[in-house]
């Protein structure tokens, strides 16, 4: 599965808004100018259609998720009962990388992508290599003996981070209680405007 390995400043830029991991006193600085050598010469007011396109732009970067696999997700909850913003916001938070992400075991989604791909990662005591795999209500998320000894893993453990309320974390384990609702995250997206922009 691709993956985007260019400059990350300049995602968060183009959507105006801080949708990366981490905080930096550059991106805060330069967040209302977009990208690029003309940058602040391109402001322009957005049609329905540009609006639309960008809140889409907006929860892909977050996740780390190209454009197939997006629509794909997309398409596959709008076609469940209920909500359906609340089933997006439920699928994209179960990603197995955003799990691990959530249960602060790393300090971005990237990072989660990365030991969960090199093999990690156990959910109930298996290796489990794909960062898309879908995470279900009791199953436990372990790091591995390896992992667990990362400087920068040991130092997160150390901070005792604050846990979303459909998570729970002892050490090195985790457990996801139940699914999470779009009340449970903030995310700087409008699901409705997604879904418009894929009913089209």
């Amino acid at each position: 599965m691709g993956r985007y390995t260019g400059p990350k400043h300049r995602l968060a830029r183009r959507e105006g808004v801080n949708v990366l991991d981490k905080e930096s006193k550059t991106l805060t600085r330069r967040l209302n100018i977009p990208p690029g050598m003309h940058g602040r010469k391109r402001k322009r007011a957005l049609s329905e259609f540009g609006t639309q396109l960008r809140e889409k732009q907006k929860a892909k970067v977050m996740y780390g998720i190209m454009e197939r696999q997006f629509s794909n997700l997309v398409k596959k909850v709008q076609k469940k009962k209920g909500e359906t913003g609340d089933l997006l916001i439920s699928v994209l938070e179960t990603r197995l990388d955003n799990v691990v992400y959530r249960l602060r075991f790393t300090k971005s989604r990237n990072m989660a992508r990365q030991i969960v791909s090199h093999g990690h990662v156990l959910v109930n005591g298996k290796k489990t290599t794909i960062p898309s795999y879908q995470v279900k209500p009791e199953d436990v998320v372990t790091l591995d003996s390896k992992i667990s000894k990362n400087p920068d893993v040991l130092k997160l453990a150390a901070e005792e981070p604050v846990i979303l309320g459909f998570l729970a974390r002892e050490g090195m384990s985790g457990k996801l209680l139940r699914l999470p609702h779009a009340k449970d995250v903030e995310v700087p997206f409008d699901t409705q405007l997604i879904i418009e922009y894929y009913s089209r």
